[in-house]
């Protein structure tokens, strides 16, 4: 099974005074941050496989980035900012699901799920805004092999 973590791109930050759970929701992309995710649509586009399921925050930028690939996908609360590595990996339905998923999310629930399966340990790995980590759950020779296919940062596109 194929699990990529897509990072939303930038979005606009809030000041203090603004901060506040559903403000932190509507936060919308910026102009750099359209330009990123149609970078990265663009380069997954020509590696995805047609059966990925695509499962996406509720948060406004992770919608934004998710629409620069033009393809349906599905919007779960479990994704959320803050939401548990655990949470993620579930509704990946990870290592057991039978086809790619595509997840569009959030600092620092991706870099634990990377972190976790790639290490086994829960660390605040750091993943950039909009860029990819590819992982691939394998079988070799009986023993279950986590293996990173590919990091890709907009910034290289």
């Amino acid at each position: 099974m194929d699990l990529i973590l897509w990072r939303h791109a930038e979005a606009f930050e809030l000041a203090a005074d603004m901060l506040s759970e559903q403000n932190d929701l509507d936060r919308a992309l910026t102009a750099k941050g359209e330009r990123q995710a149609h970078r990265m649509a663009d380069w997954l586009n020509q590696r995805l496989a047609h059966s990925t399921r695509v499962l996406v925050s509720p948060a406004r930028r992770a919608q934004q980035t998710a629409k620069a690939l033009d393809r349906s996908f599905k919007t779960l609360d479990a994704l959320l900012p803050g939401a548990s590595a655990e949470s993620l990996i579930r509704a990946a339905r990870w290592p057991q699901g039978s086809e790619p998923v595509l997840i569009v999310g959030h600092q620092p629930t991706l870099g634990l799920v990377a972190a976790q399966l790639l290490s086994g340990t829960p660390q605040n790995w750091a993943i950039k805004k909009s860029a990819v980590w590819w992982l691939r759950d394998r079988d070799r020779e009986g023993s279950a092999q986590v293996v990173l296919q590919v990091v890709q940062g907009p910034d290289y596109l």
